[in-house]
């Protein structure tokens, strides 16, 4: 693998369907792939250097930047290596959704730290199983 152009890697993560979110140390996005483009509906050009708080619900955002905070001093997150975190955010359009990610902390060649998220829109599945435990509930009702 070693022989593998970093090119080829690059095309790999700007095509794939899931999200692939990067931030910087302060928060400020500083990659977004076409997957985060059609989860979101923010064109990668529109949040380039913007707050993650564009995608974050307000009710949300402390807990979310206490987490953060939490990992990047620590240096590593919980959220890696066979944990995924389910959380709500919020599309471009203002719809509520429902998202899965994997987080891995980043080091850069400067000494800063980066965090990279792969996201994954679960909002469909999520009300499929709402509504299957609405009509579970009913038919034992």
């Amino acid at each position: 693998m070693e022989d593998l152009d970093s090119a080829v890697v690059l095309g790999m993560a700007a095509q794939a369907p899931d999200g692939i979110v990067i931030i910087d140390g302060e928060g400020l996005i500083r990659y977004w792939n076409r997957g985060a483009e059609r989860i979101f509906g923010f064109a990668a050009d529109d949040v380039d250097g913007r707050s993650l708080d564009v995608i974050i619900p307000e009710k949300h955002r402390k807990r979310h930047w206490d987490g953060f905070q939490e990992a990047m001093d620590r240096g590593s997150s919980k959220y890696g290596e066979a944990d995924l975190l389910n959380v709500p955010a919020l599309a471009a359009d203002g719809r509520k959704l429902s998202i899965e990610f994997s987080v891995v902390l980043l080091p850069a060649p400067d000494g800063s730290t980066y965090c990279g998220a792969v996201i994954r829109d679960v909002t469909a599945r999520r009300e499929r199983e709402r509504e299957l435990m609405r009509r579970r509930a009913e038919a034992t009702a």
